[in-house]
């Protein structure tokens, strides 16, 4: 099932995600979609239950380290 979303962005945003779906070789429109339908991808793999925190303030106020680890 397809949804219309109206959504509004500044012209800085419009010339931004613009330039991005050039590089893209994408329309405007298949580049918001793409960053949408990503989103809902990566909010799919993460969820509260993976998180062993046994303090709920703890794992409210931080955040997961993500990334390439550091060398030391």
């Amino acid at each position: 099932m397809v949804k219309a979303i109206s959504i509004q962005l500044s012209n800085e945003e419009i010339k931004t995600l613009t330039k991005k779906a050039e590089r893209n070789l994408l329309s405007l429109k298949e580049q918001i979609e793409d960053i949408i339908r990503l989103s809902v991808l990566r909010t799919k793999k993460k969820s509260i239950s993976q998180q062993k925190i046994d303090d709920t303030l703890v794992s409210i106020f931080s955040r997961e380290r993500k990334g390439k680890k550091r060398r030391k």
